[in-house]
């Protein structure tokens, strides 16, 4: 049995403006197990964000509680965030700067991981050197530098175009469940979350609420691509867009 990771318990949380109060998520509950790739998907505006948020620690709850029992998260954004200025390399290293790790043994992990999933030679080029897709990829790795134990993916493609999009969520899905890495993915692509996730949990409308929790039934296959081929892929797509618009 694997250990759960992360846990929400009845999780309401209110934002509080000028305006008055407004509620985003409410008594959302569900449990992450370690290794495990989770996508939520839901309406625009629901609160999916606010989720990756409350997770982290970032936000605390208005009520319920989030247990993490002191795992360490790192955070994956819509656009790549890259510094024009630094070299990928000196990109990649800059979460071990803000950290106060920047080691040499850390700064020799990361440079592996570059290595070891095809940025090696580009370590020393510049963000606009590199094309939409290997800039996510290092990001993606600059996220790993600090070695996490979950990743908090909040709409990583959306940026892309539709072909960089499906070779980047490979890559993406590739080096994740290689490095063994538990997985949150935000997005409002339905095919998306069904070709990279293990589970696929629906959100209401705001406030977010848990409407469904799917385990996915791809057995052992992985790849997102090969996914989208097999049959019951447009099964599962079905039952998420009318959990989606009922």
């Amino acid at each position: 049995m694997k250990k759960v990771i992360l846990q929400f318990r009845d999780v309401t949380y209110i934002y509080h403006t000028a305006r008055g109060e407004t509620t985003a998520a409410e008594k959302l509950s569900f449990a992450v197990e370690e290794g495990e790739f989770i996508a939520f998907i839901g309406p625009s505006g629901c609160g999916k964000t606010t989720l990756l948020s409350l997770a982290a620690g970032l936000l605390k709850p208005s009520e319920g509680a989030v247990d993490s029992g002191g795992v360490s998260f790192g955070y994956m954004l819509q656009k790549d965030e890259l510094f024009p200025w630094r070299t990928i390399e000196k990109n990649i290293f800059l979460p071990l700067e803000i950290k106060k790790i920047n080691t040499k043994e850390n700064r020799e992990r990361a440079r592996s991981l570059a290595a070891k999933y095809g940025l090696a030679e580009f370590l020393q080029s510049y963000p606009a050197q590199l094309s939409g897709g290997m800039r996510q990829r290092a990001a993606l790795i600059r996220t790993l530098a600090t070695d996490p134990d979950v990743l908090l993916l909040d709409e990583p493609f959306s940026a892309l175009d539709y072909q960089t999009r499906l070779n980047v969520t490979e890559d993406v899905s590739r080096i994740i469940r290689t490095e063994g890495k538990t997985a949150l993915l935000i997005t409002h692509d339905i095919s998306e979350a069904i070709s990279l996730a293990d589970r696929v949990i629906v959100l209401s409308a705001r406030p977010a609420r848990v409407l469904a929790s799917h385990e996915l039934d791809f057995g052992t296959e992985q790849n997102p691509l090969k996914r989208r081929e097999l049959n019951q892929f447009s099964a599962w797509f079905e039952l998420l867009w009318k959990e989606l618009n009922g």
